[in-house]
């Protein structure tokens, strides 16, 4: 873990605010709150991988901050660890069942935090890599179909509230099967990696998503792209594929690989996906295969 996680400290008392960061912060990001509420407001802002959370604070207490948080999709995967000077087995046992990951007594002992918060960290850390492993395509290492679904759910949205233009790509190998039956399906999958990486690299804004979406086919999701710099990409794909010179035998098309786009922009209406949106962009990659492949058709 090179990049240091962070924690939230919430604490009424500013003695333990002071040395729990003293505590935590040579190997970790510290970030305060003082009570319930200035609490929930740093969650969002700050997006912490664990909570240190004192339990008697005015206003909102410990208890109902969890509780907060644990009724909302975006905080309610966030470890807390109670850390409070209610000590019966009655008051661990009420803010473990609140959803805790483990709870510590005050007076504390700085080794004993320390190790559980580190202990708690790695296992947030291995989530997080498994989370993105199960997202990653494991051949060709861009996103995958779990990846791209999610993401046109995030941007479909996005762009129904602020009016704007959504782009789909879809990428197809050409003549694929003839190129695994011809050079062998190991040398298949170095050709799908290469342009896995070429789609990928022309993913160039932090928005875009290049995921593959099953066998030799591709995605690509532009948000805020219009029709004609959709279309512009797609072209560049054609000749990014063309330049790697990869040689294909057995295309009819072209003495190098190559591929076949079909394009779609629309701007969305609403919250739910239309399932047009797909089924039209596979039918401009139809007909993009239809007039002769090595092409894009855009809608």
């Amino acid at each position: 873990m090179n990049q240091k996680q962070t924690v939230l400290v919430v604490d009424d008392e500013k003695q333990n605010r002071d040395r729990l960061t003293e505590l935590l912060q040579p190997e970790n990001r510290v970030v305060l709150a003082k009570n319930g509420q200035q609490a929930l407001d740093r969650v969002a802002d700050q997006h912490p991988d664990l909570i240190l959370l004192d339990i008697m604070m005015p206003d909102i207490d410990g208890h109902q901050v969890i509780q907060i948080l644990k009724h909302d999709d975006a905080t309610r995967q966030i470890p807390v660890i109670f850390i409070s000077a209610l000590d019966s087995p009655a008051d661990e046992e009420r803010g473990l069942d609140l959803g805790a990951v483990d709870y510590i007594t005050k007076p504390f002992h700085p080794s004993i935090v320390r190790k559980r918060v580190r202990n708690h960290l790695l296992s947030v850390h291995h989530r997080n890599l498994l989370e993105e492993l199960a997202l990653i395509d494991s051949l060709t290492e861009i996103a995958n179909r779990r990846r791209y679904n999610e993401k046109l759910e995030n941007e479909w949205r996005r762009a129904a509230r602020a009016n704007q233009a959504l782009s789909l790509a879809i990428i197809d190998v050409d003549y694929f099967k003839a190129y695994n039956d011809h050079r062998g399906h190991a040398d298949g999958d170095v050709v799908l990696r290469q342009i896995a990486q070429t789609i990928s690299r022309l993913a160039r804004r932090p928005g875009d998503l290049a995921a593959r979406y099953g066998g030799e086919e591709f995605v690509l999701l532009l948000p805020g792209t219009d029709a004609p710099a959709a279309n512009r990409i797609a072209q560049e794909i054609l000749d990014a594929v063309i330049a790697l010179q990869i040689p294909h035998p057995a295309s009819p098309v072209s003495n190098w690989v190559t591929v076949s786009v079909g394009g779609r922009t629309v701007f969305p209406n609403g919250a739910d996906i239309d399932p047009e949106f797909f089924k039209s962009t596979d039918s401009a990659l139809y007909l993009a295969k239809a007039s002769g492949r090595n092409r894009v058709v855009w809608r």
